[in-house]
């Protein structure tokens, strides 16, 4: 067998510091395996720019890499100050003014983007402006004026966020934007679309119906970055493909003291819900400006893995860092040596009961038969990614190989962990010669020697969705042929 191969994916986000010639190359070599388009920043034709030279670096490389379009969402920012930031003392009155027309920021006020929000704040409530860099405490609404109290000394400058401490603003997770952007995420053929700040499951079903009429096929990420979405939790979950801990405004709005626990209930239920879970935010952040991280910075990226986080996420790292190589770098090293740590250890008392459809009881006795008799790898024939995922989710001992004809569908599974997507091409193949091309493939590549046991399966009728019916047992014989020892 191969020496260790990193389960857990890395999700690198693009920026001015990957757009110079040989970085993006560099980066995909390190190890990024899907790329984040950060739709908040710059307009659609750098967006679209930016997509094609992924595609180029990834043929070059001769990687296949996913493309993820973060939407902007419905952030709430304060609008500019007519000397670009203020310095501001607690105990001052500071008002912020919900109008079209309100003249530019002092040290006294400033204007919101979010119009409505004197309707949903009320005496007593605690805003958080640029992470909770700023705190204030609102006194009274004065028509379309809040007036607050300044709780901390601190500096505010232009087009920062706002936050209400606990949640409860009202406005939607899709604006009038974002439904434009979601049209140049299908243009550019995107992989993924991530919603932010979604409140419940109708903010993802509206967002995938959206792709769905651009004939968009993306899977739907949503960002758990709202106190509603905590409420909602299982329902947003369900209605998503993707779920992504959104650990910054998250914990503006919850709280530092809840974060780390919410992380874990997050990772938790997404996995027992067979979804994809990335964790994102101030990962390796001061590698922005550092070679390498802080042992802080080490422990958290260690320990979301060891928590069973899908994928991790660089965001300013790699985007805006002066070291966005060096980040993926340090990130996949990170996971790897996480990953030799920890022993696998499935608890199928745990597993899910009642299983109705046939290729979920597939998965699950292929990966107990991995965990029983040692096996050296499980290979998954796939049309959609969707056998792999479900298998993915015991987080079993060994790698699953997802074998599908299809580029999308590999991209797709490019966020799976333990899921190692490989071109194959099934058409005309009955079951049995699948079985034997890919483990003679897998052979030929050094991931499989004479003697090692295979699990695998695949559909009764091949290239049909949602069809795995099929296990079988292999052992490669001494010739590198797959040899069958039990079929289920």
């Amino acid at each position: 067998m191969s020496e260790h191969r990193r389960r857990t994916r890395i999700l690198a986000t693009l920026g001015p510091a990957t757009d110079p010639p040989g970085v993006l190359d560099a980066i995909l070599r390190a190890g990024v395996d899907v790329v984040r388009l950060n739709f908040s920043h710059g307009d659609p034709a750098g967006q679209v720019a930016r997509a094609e030279a992924v595609r180029a670096a990834a043929a070059r490389v001769g990687v296949e890499v996913g493309i993820l379009a973060d939407l902007p969402g419905p952030k709430i920012r304060v609008e500019r100050f007519a000397e670009g930031k203020v310095a501001l003392k607690a105990g001052d009155r500071f008002d912020l003014v919900a109008s079209e027309d309100a003249p530019p920021g002092t040290r006294h006020e400033v204007g919101v983007s979010y119009l409505g929000l004197p309707g949903d704040l009320a005496p007593g409530d605690v805003l958080m402006l640029d992470d909770g860099m700023v705190q204030l405490k609102v006194e009274r609404i004065d028509g379309q004026r809040i007036v607050n109290t300044v709780l901390n000394d601190s500096v505010l400058s232009d087009r920062k966020g706002l936050n209400k401490l606990g949640g409860g603003l009202s406005l939607g997770a899709l604006t009038d934007r974002d439904r434009e952007l979601i049209g140049v995420a299908a243009q550019i053929g995107v992989d993924f679309i991530a919603v932010s700040f979604c409140r419940n499951a109708a903010d993802m079903e509206e967002a995938r119906s959206i792709a769905r009429s651009h004939g968009c096929d993306a899977a739907l990420v949503s960002k758990v970055e709202r106190a509603e979405a905590i409420e909602n939790l299982g329902e947003v979950i369900d209605a998503s493909d993707v779920v992504m801990v959104a650990r910054g405004d998250l914990g503006v709005e919850i709280g530092d003291a809840e974060l780390p626990g919410l992380q874990k209930k997050i990772i938790r239920e997404s996995l027992a819900r067979n979804k994809v879970v990335i964790t994102a935010t101030q990962m390796l952040q001061s590698m922005v400006d550092s070679p390498i991280p802080t042992r802080a910075e080490v422990l958290d990226v260690a320990n979301a893995v060891i928590d069973g986080t899908d994928a991790v996420m660089l965001s300013a790292e790699t985007a805006a860092g002066n070291f966005p190589v060096r980040a993926v770098e340090a990130m996949a090293r990170i996971c790897m040596g996480a990953e030799r740590q920890f022993a696998h250890d499935t608890d199928f008392e745990q597993a899910q009961r009642n299983l109705e459809r046939a290729d979920h009881a597939i998965a699950m006795a292929a990966m107990f038969l991995s965990e029983h008799i040692g096996v050296a790898a499980i290979v998954a024939m796939t049309e959609s990614g969707g056998t792999a995922r479900y298998l993915s989710r015991f987080r079993a001992g060994p790698p699953i190989y997802a074998f599908s004809r299809h580029a999308g569908a590999r991209r797709r599974m490019a966020l799976m962990r333990d899921v190692y997507p490989t071109d194959y091409d099934s058409r005309g193949q009955t079951p049995r010669e699948a079985a034997r091309g890919s483990v003679r493939l897998l052979v030929e590549t050094g991931v499989l020697d004479p003697g090692d046991r295979v699990v695998f399966t695949s559909g009764e009728h091949m290239e049909t969705h949602g069809a795995t019916n099929t296990l079988r047992l292999l052992q490669v014989g001494s010739d590198g042929r797959a040899e069958g020892l039990g079929e289920l």
